[in-house]
């Protein structure tokens, strides 16, 4: 096991071991025995390590793995972790990049693994969730060579992994499917081959092999037809139409699309593509100007444009590649529901499944369990709440409609299975809209998170014969392998609940606005915590001799993504919260290191905030983000010190406090201004803790008449600490905790509190914060000495002293609308229109993370990866010297993390020196691109406009107060 899984992650070892050693166990489980496979994993990061820690559990402990170049040659000190885990350097073996670049290296790839596998006595493969994983040749070609694939079969991949088949499947078995063409490639080529007669006739030409009996059927559909002679020439490896015919197939499906939907955008998506990648989307017909026609032209002018982007995306722009895009109605309102089936031929189940509505361009960040039980159970709660007068019956009706969908995804899930033959793990996903569901696509492989299914379910093994007589496995890993062994000798299993919920963080290398930021150092991360299971693929391992972390490039040539860090409770609300708590005490630092675990403590605490039922779609990152980002655009205007002095007058001026009182009162400010203005200041550095602080603590304020906190504020400023992670704590760096002398000021104020209220006693009980302050300002209780009376108000004062400034945290959310963004009763979220505008998205990312600073003659790279400066292999550069561009138009082509950005110039101007020219360079952020002449000088602001904003940006707060 790996040293950071936590001991609550109760994977069946001992279950495992009866199996393969007999121990404790009946004949018939340990028929079950998997020590016989001997694997080769051609996969890499957190699912090579757990797999890797499985197999060791089952007894599998002749396996080995490959090493790519892009783990440890094209990126130095970016050694895969996992080897500190290898016993013997035997079971390592080189190959190049694992898929190759194009299709002929694909081939070649492939035919390498195979020989590695034969000359060293493999006999299985694991390809974990990588894209050849579902690379249907691939898998043909392992099953050709003798070797057991632990993953879904040839067939199964044909038919549910391609987009185009998937989709056929479902239709044919009854499922819903979103509205839209999945035959373009056959479509075009009947475009010049119309009739059974001409392509009878071209499949002569060419020599193909196909069935002439079936293209002479008068009951197979002619499309269906053009498919089979299309099969026949991807066979033989030659192209039956140009990608110019494709792309103007396409279009012309996208301009029907466009009439028939006129307010929707398309999405076209390859049918080899996953994860985000090999898909684009049009706008919609109505976004533009002009008549209806108009509209629907310029609407689908990108589509040519998009479709070579998504081909080159996916390297599927070789010679005899199936080409085929899928052209589909963009539901805009969506949710992303994944459905975990597992089957083997015979039987086919589910495992519920996970809300991974959370994501951005196509990439998922935040995973959530959702299953019959816990909706249920929501649905219990919620008609309780509605009972006692404090719920919602929109809340309720809202619940009971997921539970339906869900009821109906899983019976489809299962359907569909079975119908593609599946014989091993996958994944049904779904879009939700409303109370409509539409089957999207099938991932025939292991996912990311499939954890988050794994945690909540278990599958019990019952032995036909005997009732008494079971195993179970709660690792999907392990059920892989068991399929691929025995298969077809398991008897259908129950599953079983083992937690409620559970919910899976992706920790990224990503800066503040989400962006891909590859290449960093870490150089220490914190171990995990109880309850927390880390899947990151042996970083977090410590060398087992000295003890000390070992350090850790992040090459990103694969993807950003650090690790998983997935928990579990007994409902979401536990499950998030145990979540939070894992990521406000991890710490994680390096050089040049960006992650996305400041967002994650952010985005966790506003559900927790807002309400845990949400019910977020797709669409919701973006506008989050951007109101993350005028949140920041609302601190950076405030100079704090300012702020402080400000608060303190009208503290003073409130108090009626003569001249030597308010001296003195200074002088406690004073005293107090690292206690208070060191959080805040921290706070406003760090906007995704900034919008969780503010969502978890929405309700501790008021907005009538200005700013009102309506809890005791020293006790905000406690959790406020507590919230950072900056508790007193022995051994901590003092640049990371509380400061000695106003952590004692901090607990000589708590303690007071504390005292008073025994003081007080029932007289006090009821009250809320601004009860207990009146009380305290007025005339002594009866039971109370006059003296001891004065002290205690002269001891109020003093410890709320300059507390004032805590109101400066709500008022930016009240003066840049973040508590605008919202849960509905019937939880949707209620996005305000203002954060959709992408100027003012734009603005707020370059808020999070400003450009680099350039001089006014050069455009600088905004991030890492791998410049391209054409469209495609063979086209002509985006942009020469002495081209004049103008703002909006593509300047040249990133790759990061596995996906191709295009960068758009913000200005107009003239190119006067190309600096990077040749294709697949790696660049730096920062580093220069073009010289340029701007069409107009940039204007800066002057010190004193930028003082002057300020200072109104701090008068507004202080008007607040008054």
């Amino acid at each position: 096991m790996s040293a950071v899984r936590s001991t609550e992650k109760t994977i069946s070892i001992a279950v495992r071991k009866d199996r393969r050693l007999g121990m404790q166990s009946s004949q018939w489980v340990r028929q079950f025995d998997c020590t016989s496979l001997r694997p080769l994993l051609i996969c890499r990061g957190p699912i090579r390590k757990e797999a890797m820690d499985v197999f060791e559990d089952m007894g599998l402990e002749s396996y080995g793995i490959l090493l790519s170049e892009k783990d440890s040659i094209t990126y130095p000190n970016a050694l895969s972790p996992e080897l500190r885990s290898i016993k013997s350097a035997d079971s390592v073996h080189r190959v190049p990049d694992y898929t190759g670049a194009n299709k002929e290296e694909r081939v070649e790839r492939i035919r390498q693994i195979i020989n590695i596998a034969h000359e060293n006595n493999y006999n299985a493969i694991f390809a974990g969730y990588g894209f050849m994983a579902e690379d249907e040749e691939m898998v043909a070609a392992m099953e050709a060579a003798g070797l057991n694939f632990i993953g879904p079969c040839s067939q199964t991949v044909h038919s549910a992994g391609l987009k185009d088949e998937a989709k056929r499947t479902a239709l044919k078995v009854g499922v819903s499917v979103t509205p839209g063409i999945d035959n373009a490639t056959a479509l075009t080529l009947l475009a010049k081959y119309p009739n059974v007669e001409s392509l009878t006739a071209l499949a002569k030409e060419k020599g193909l092999s196909v069935d002439d009996q079936m293209l002479s059927d008068a009951t197979v559909e002619l499309a269906e037809k053009a498919d089979h002679v299309l099969a026949a020439g991807y066979e033989a490896g030659i192209d039956l139409y140009t990608v110019e015919e494709l792309q103007e197939q396409i279009r012309l499906a996208v301009i029907d699309m466009n009439r028939r939907y006129p307010n929707n955008r398309i999405r076209l998506k390859a049918i080899g593509g996953g994860g985000g990648k090999g898909q684009r989307i049009l706008a919609a017909p109505s976004s533009y100007s002009g008549d209806e026609a108009t509209q629907i032209e310029t609407a689908a002018a990108r589509a040519p444009e998009l479709v070579l982007e998504v081909l080159n995306e996916v390297k599927a722009t070789g010679v005899g590649d199936n080409k085929n895009v899928l052209v589909e109605l963009n539901i805009e309102s969506t949710r992303h529901q994944e459905i975990q089936v597992v089957g083997n031929g015979d039987w086919c189940i589910t495992m519920g499944a996970r809300d991974c509505s959370l994501q951005m361009h196509e990439q998922k960040l935040l995973e959530v369990s959702s299953t019959q039980e816990s909706i249920a159970a929501s649905v219990e709660s919620a008609r309780l709440d509605l009972a006692n007068g404090v719920g919602h019956s929109d809340t309720v009706a809202t619940l009971e409609k997921d539970l339906d969908t869900l009821i109906a995804m899983e019976d489809e899930a299962a359907r569909f299975g079975a119908a593609v033959g599946l014989d091993s793990v996958s994944t049904f996903e779904c879009i939700v809209d409303g109370g409509s569901h539409f089957f999207m696509e099938m991932n025939t492989r292991i996912q990311v998170e499939h954890r988050v299914s794994e945690l909540c379910y278990a599958l019990k093994f019952t032995n036909p014969d005997d009732p008494s007589d079971y195993f179970t496995v709660d690792s999907l890993v392990e059920l892989m392998v068991l399929l691929a062994c025995h298969g077809p000798n398991l008897p259908r299993p129950e599953r079983f609940v083992r937690q409620p919920a559970s919910v899976e963080a992706r920790l990224n290398a990503t800066n503040e606005a989400l962006q891909p930021h590859a290449g960093g150092l870490i150089e220490w991360w914190s171990p995990a915590l109880p309850g927390e299971i880390r899947d990151d693929q042996g970083i977090s391992q410590h060398n087992p001799d000295t003890g000390s972390f070992v350090k850790y490039k992040l090459a990103g040539a694969y993807d950003s993504n650090i690790a998983l860090i997935l928990t579990c409770g007994d409902d979401r609300l536990d499950s998030y919260e145990r979540l939070s708590e894992i990521v406000r005490r991890t710490r994680l630092s390096g050089a040049d290191l960006n992650t996305n675990l400041e967002f994650h403590y952010g985005l966790v605490n506003w559900f927790i905030g807002n309400g845990i039922q949400a019910r977020p779609t797709t669409k919701f990152i973006v506008p989050y983000l951007t109101a993350v980002g005028l949140l920041k655009q609302g601190a950076n205007a405030i100079d704090l010190n300012d702020a402080l002095e400000r608060v303190t007058a009208h503290e003073v001026k409130e108090l009626g406090m003569d001249d030597e009182a308010a001296a003195s009162y200074r002088q406690v400010v004073e005293r107090k201004r690292s206690l208070i203005q060191r959080p805040i200041s921290i706070l406003f550095d760090k906007p995704h803790v900034l919008a969780g602080w503010l969502s978890f603590h929405k309700g501790d304020f008021s907005f009538d008449e200005g700013v009102a906190i309506n809890a005791n504020p020293l006790q905000l400023l406690e959790d406020l600490y507590h919230f950072l992670n900056m508790e007193l704590s022995e051994g901590r760096a003092a640049q990371y905790g509380i400061w000695d002398h106003d952590a004692k000021i901090l607990q000589q104020g708590i303690n007071f509190y504390r005292d008073l209220e025994k003081i007080l006693g029932e007289s006090a009980a009821e009250l809320d914060y601004s009860g207990l302050d009146a009380l305290i300002r007025g005339a002594a209780p009866k039971a109370i000495d006059a003296a001891l009376w004065a002290s205690i108000q002269a001891s109020h004062n003093g410890f709320q002293a300059g507390l004032g400034l805590l109101k400066l945290i709500p008022f930016i959310a009240m003066q840049t609308g973040f508590f605008d963004l919202k849960v509905n009763s019937d939880l949707s979220i209620e996005i305000p229109e203002k954060l959709f505008d992408e100027d003012l998205q734009k603005a707020a990312q370059k808020t999070l993370v400003p450009p680099p600073v350039a001089s006014s003659d050069e455009i600088l790279a905004s991030t890492g990866g791998m410049f391209y400066p054409r469209e495609a292999p063979g086209a002509e550069p985006y942009v020469v010297e002495g081209d004049h561009f103008e703002a909006g138009q593509v300047l040249y082509i990133v790759e990061v993390m596995k996906m191709f950005n295009k960068v758009v110039a913000e200005f107009s101007g003239t190119i006067d020196k190309v600096l990077v020219e040749e294709d697949g360079v790696i660049i730096a952020k920062g580093q220069p691109i073009f010289k340029i002449t701007p069409d107009e000088k940039p204007v800066e602001e002057s010190d004193e406009e930028k003082t002057l904003r300020v200072k109104a940006a701090t008068n507004a707060f202080i008007d607040s107060l008054a």
